[in-house]
């Protein structure tokens, strides 16, 4: 996805040997420093979080969340959201762009 701002997004379920994370594939053209959350959430409300801090170039980075047991579940069952946020107080940073994840294929993202 990409936001008129200048900020693309991508964002993954990944498996691997027992393991489910979320990972989002950024570039942040906009000049300044961004806020950004990534969640993973699994069945039974379960979800994983982190906080990233997209740095201010035009080059491609990647943001992930901790790897945690996928419990046997189908990758299928869990979806990532990635949301980058201006700079300024929290309260009053816009949305600059949300993306989410397609249901996670058989094996990765």
């Amino acid at each position: 996805m990409v936001a008129p701002e200048g900020v693309e997004a991508q964002t993954c379920v990944m498996t691997r040997e027992g393991e489910i994370w979320a990972r989002v594939y950024y570039r942040n053209a906009t000049g300044e420093e961004l806020r950004s959350v990534i969640t993973l959430m699994g069945p039974g409300g379960r979800t994983v979080e982190l906080q990233c801090a997209p740095i201010a170039h035009d080059e491609p980075g990647t943001c992930e969340t901790p790897r945690v047991p996928s419990s046997g579940r189908p990758p299928g069952s869990a979806t990532a959201v990635a949301e980058f946020v201006g700079a300024g107080p929290v309260e009053e940073a816009p949305l600059l762009l949300r993306a989410g994840s397609e249901r996670a294929p058989g094996a990765g993202g």
